[in-house]
């Protein structure tokens, strides 16, 4: 069995559809199944009860488990609120650790974790620090591993270029955070879970990888073809950083901000990844962004 932490989310369920099609055994570890239960049901598979701040819920999630798969985020990503523990140190570093270990102790023949390109002890964004340190927890271990950095993941579900799309539709323009001259590699979500699937084989791909697509733009030229493909064309209007990021700040206080200072960072930050050893681990064929978004985007 493969047991997939996140796996109602964005790239986790995309992980769970491919196996399922691969006819994997697949169970959903959830710390509320009852809740997400709609969600579970419709990508037919099993739930298990585990919570990433409870390690002895884990070890009981994890009985049987061949593989996990971390793909987790916390309930109100990508906004942290400390008040309720909903932190990236909490969930993507501590949470991870614990989940580690008692993937070590069920004797769990392969660990799979959904990082970021950004990960790194000193990054600006809180989001790849608690990364990196539940990459390094990932190391230690003694499990074998195989950790994917993702650069700017994109698909049905995502909260960034959907965003842009959903105020496409609305406004007149489109505002872009900062210069828009910030070089990316947006990723298809199909490719990573692709690349997740992969590494959960027992044969798979080990170690850490970076993940992104094959064309390198800029945030501009990103959102243009996201006009092209819905068939229209709208002017793109610069805001400056430091108003989204007060702005941030102070909705912060809001049950469910749109913005914190954060995903101000994350989406003024370049995100580029150097794919060679992917592509010499794995058998992937990766998505240019324009077929990707034609997939599922209309105007």
């Amino acid at each position: 069995m493969i047991v997939v932490a996140g796996g109602t989310g964005f790239i986790g369920s995309a992980v769970v559809r491919r196996l399922r099609a691969r006819g994997r055994d697949v169970a959903v570890m959830s710390p509320d199944p009852e809740r997400s239960r709609d969600r579970i049901e419709s990508l037919g598979v099993a739930a298990v009860r585990g919570d990433v701040r409870d390690e002895a819920s884990l070890r009981t999630a994890l009985e049987g488990a061949e593989a996990v798969v971390q793909a987790l985020t916390f309930p109100t990503f990508p906004v942290e609120k400390p008040s309720r523990g909903y932190t990236f140190e909490e969930y993507d570093h501590h949470g991870t650790a614990r989940l580690v270990a008692a993937s070590a102790d069920r004797g769990v023949g392969c660990f799979v974790y959904s990082s970021g390109v950004g990960a790194a002890p000193d990054a600006r964004e809180a989001r790849y620090r608690a990364k990196w340190g539940g990459e390094e927890a990932i190391r230690s271990s003694g499990l074998e591993f195989a950790i994917l950095r993702p650069s700017w993941v994109y698909g049905p579900e995502d909260r960034a270029l959907n965003r842009f799309a959903s105020l496409y539709r609305r406004l007149p323009l489109v505002p872009v955070v900062g210069d828009g001259r910030q070089r990316l590699q947006p990723v298809f979500v199909e490719d990573v879970a692709e690349a997740i699937v992969q590494a959960t084989d027992s044969a798979g791909p080990r170690g850490t990888f970076e993940i992104g697509g094959p064309d390198v733009m800029t945030m501009d030229e990103i959102v243009t073809t996201m006009m092209e493909v819905m068939g229209k064309r709208k002017p793109i209007l610069h805001v400056p950083p430091a108003l989204p990021r007060v702005a941030g700040f102070l909705l912060q206080a809001l049950p469910a901000p749109p913005l914190s200072p954060d995903a101000v960072d994350f989406l003024t930050s370049e995100a580029l990844a150097d794919t060679r050893g992917l592509l010499e681990a794995f058998a992937l064929e990766l998505t240019p962004l324009r077929e990707g978004l034609s997939t599922y985007l209309r105007g």
